[in-house]
């Protein structure tokens, strides 16, 4: 195994990311004007960020396979959700975040699966016992991942709806969200990340070694968008779903970064 860890570009981004965060969720106590290229430039500095870390991180080619899986299942389990109302409940998206696929789910949603995904692996892989098994430990990263991953869920829903970014069709009991829209996003993200551990342990030769303290660099990612969207949801006065989230965050990013 070999080290290839190299900090500079996924810092930049990350620090891009966390200026741009501030702007958007400030520049209304400053008096600046909305910007909605920004609504898209957010998402895809932190999606670039996250594959550049992924890629110094374990390589091109588990960057690649990581990426594919995300944007792959994450669309399909989304558009049959979208459709058939089985994976999440209920919903549909508004045409505020561009184009649909197949008129049922923006090509934005699974990039963002990507951008957050990652990170929750990363913080996953950090907390898992290296003396379990390989198909325990295996398990354990997709069933925490998918907790971490859906964890920030509990923000980003409220904020998205209040923003008419996609609508319920049924008044659930989160405020305002059907809690089976939880399960679904635990679900989804346990599949992409017990899928991608089982190619890595079956097919793929072994990786780079792993610097701890470049993996605290995605741990601080998760923070950093996180810490966004519940700033984001204060302002809008959603304070209840901006604590239940920050709540439910920061034992993941707190417990990952302190990890040895």
């Amino acid at each position: 195994m070999k080290s290839a860890q190299d900090w500079r570009p996924a810092r930049i981004l990350l620090l891009i990311y966390a200026f741009l965060g501030a702007y958007t969720v400030f520049r209304s106590i400053l008096g600046l004007p909305f910007q909605l290229w920004l609504a898209f430039l957010l998402p895809f500095v932190g999606v670039t960020f996250s594959l550049v870390h992924a890629v110094s991180g374990f390589g091109w080619r588990r960057a690649v396979i990581f990426l594919g899986l995300t944007l792959g299942l994450s669309l399909l389990l989304e558009s049959v959700g979208v459709i058939t109302g089985w994976v999440y409940g209920p919903y549909h998206y508004t045409a505020r975040l561009g184009p649909l696929f197949l008129g049922s789910v923006p090509y934005l949603i699974p990039l963002t699966w990507f951008m957050m995904l990652y990170p929750s692996y990363v913080i996953a892989a950090r907390l898992a016992s290296r003396r379990w098994g390989p198909w325990v430990q295996l398990v354990a990263i997709a069933a925490c991942g998918g907790l971490a991953m859906t964890a920030w869920d509990l923000v980003l829903d409220p904020l998205m709806v209040a923003r008419s970014h996609w609508v319920w069709e049924v008044e659930g009991e989160y405020f305002g969200i059907p809690l089976h829209n939880y399960f679904g996003w635990w679900l989804t993200s346990f599949v992409i990340l017990l899928v991608f551990g089982w190619i890595e342990m079956k097919w793929l030769p072994p990786g780079w070694e792993r610097s701890p303290e470049f993996d605290r660099l995605a741990v601080l990612g998760y923070a950093i968008i996180g810490l966004g969207s519940i700033l984001d949801a204060i302002k809008a006065e959603l304070v209840g779903p901006a604590l239940a989230a920050l709540v439910g965050m920061a034992p993941w990013a707190w417990s990952a970064w302190n990890r040895k």
